[in-house]
């Protein structure tokens, strides 16, 4: 706990303090319907178990969208604690993220059925479509709670901008309107002639896309897994690009965004740039960090990087586009790159907008032998370019993107010997050391 900012642990004590109020009327007021709690709290905790063996994070909120329906804001707010402690922290400090995500649910809980409570909540009718009303201002309710809160602790921990919780919550729409209705579904259910027991139904089909959903991201986190031990394993073969890689991959998916790419197409653009040089396991070390100027033959065997990267990844299914970026990224629109000497439309999307992305970090990051030049100093160079070495359309895009987000250039290549290979960048290669040789 003291190793977080004041600022979060403000923010956590306050969730905490906030949530205690919401459960006490529960606890120590009369009327509370302990039998239904107990069952709703239970079914969530049992819920959350597998989540917490398997490291994931619980996507059962329907459970808790049910009390909301179902019971008073306060003992529908201490549904969400028992599972909150026993499901997945996720990340150290354990204990702190669970009282966190203990709080954070109770109080969105309670605000779900406040809201669904304003709206009329137990007085109507127990069927649809009377339920209806009620159920979207829960479900409208716990969603803002839980995204403000979320974004209330990262902007305080992590110092992320304020706009990150926007952004947050307009993703989250939609997978709560989903858990909102399998909620309402349970409350409907619940009441129904046919009582809880068949109210417990509805979370098979939940249950079964939860673990479709988690081999998706488990699937995800291995492609991730994969490229990192590429990436890592081209940083220590040569340093002189150490962190480059990732910085042309987040480039790459700046430019993306701007050209309206999206979901699957963009995270293999990003990828297309993280990779952009795995070629260069198939580069003899002592190319690369050569001190001395390279001879053409030394120069040419660089210059097969891309085809080695291009092989090297041709049997990654999930790369799809982002091979041909591998294979082409030193192509140049006017046809004189490499190692095809493609030119204009020839050249592939992914492979124009990696170029950018790639020359840009080589332009904004400090090198052994240079200092990095301003961002200002690379967008003009990059526009100069424009036409003859890349896309017009996709530099415009770039510099759009800059606009909007801003740039952090970093050190890439500090170190002593770090001195990259071969002389600064001829005219062949790239326009006044606009990219390395290579």
């Amino acid at each position: 706990m003291r190793a977080l900012p004041r600022r979060a642990r403000v923010c956590i004590l306050c969730a905490l303090l906030g949530a205690a109020g919401c459960v006490l009327p529960a606890v120590t007021g009369p009327g509370t319907p302990w039998a239904a709690v107990a069952l709703l709290a239970a079914v969530y905790a049992g819920c959350e178990l597998p989540a917490r063996r398997a490291q994931e994070s619980g996507s059962f909120f329907a459970v808790l969208l049910a009390a909301a329906l179902l019971l008073p804001p306060a003992a529908a707010a201490l549904t969400a604690v028992p599972g909150a402690l026993l499901g997945s922290a996720g990340h150290p400090p354990y204990g702190v993220r669970r009282l966190w995500h203990a709080a954070q649910l109770a109080l969105a809980v309670w605000a779900a059925a406040e809201a669904a409570a304003l709206f009329g909540g137990a007085r109507r009718p127990p069927g649809l479509p009377c339920a209806l009303l009620p159920a979207l201002a829960a479900t409208l309710a716990f969603c803002l709670a839980v995204t403000a809160l979320d974004g209330c602790v990262r902007v305080t921990a992590e110092r992320l901008p304020v706009r990150t919780a926007g952004d947050a919550l307009l993703r989250s729409l939609a997978p709560y309107a989903v858990h909102g209705s399998a909620g309402l579904m349970m409350a409907v259910l619940w009441r129904s002639p046919y009582g809880p027991t068949a109210a417990l139904f509805v979370l098979l089909p939940m249950s079964i896309s939860g673990w479709v959903f988690a081999q998706y991201h488990r699937e995800r986190a291995a492609h991730r897994a994969t490229i990192r031990a590429l990436v890592q394993a081209v940083d220590i073969k040569d340093r002189y690009t150490r962190g480059h890689s990732e910085r042309v991959g987040q480039a790459s998916a700046m430019i993306a965004g701007e050209l309206g790419m999206a979901g699957d197409r963009l995270e293999a653009l990003r990828f297309a740039g993280i990779l952009h040089d795995v070629g260069k396991l198939g580069v003899p070390t002592r190319l690369l960090r050569k001190d001395g100027p390279l001879t053409p033959d030394e120069r040419r065997v660089i210059e097969l990087h891309p085809e080695y990267g291009h092989e090297m990844v041709r049997g990654i299914g999930f790369l799809g586009e982002a091979r041909a970026a591998i294979l082409h990224h030193h192509e140049r629109l006017d046809g004189s790159g490499y190692p095809y000497g493609l030119s204009g439309e020839q050249i592939p999307e992914f492979a124009r907008v990696v170029a950018i992305a790639d020359a840009f970090d080589a332009m904004t990051s400090t090198r052994s032998y240079r200092r990095a030049r301003p961002v200002e100093a690379a967008l003009q160079e990059l526009s100069r370019c424009a036409g003859t070495q890349f896309d017009p359309l996709m530099v415009q895009a770039f510099v759009r993107a800059l606009d909007r987000y801003g740039w952090h250039p970093a050190v890439t290549a500090d170190e002593p010997g770090s001195r990259p290979p071969g002389p600064l960048p001829s005219a062949r290669t790239a326009p006044a050391d606009l990219e390395h040789p290579a």
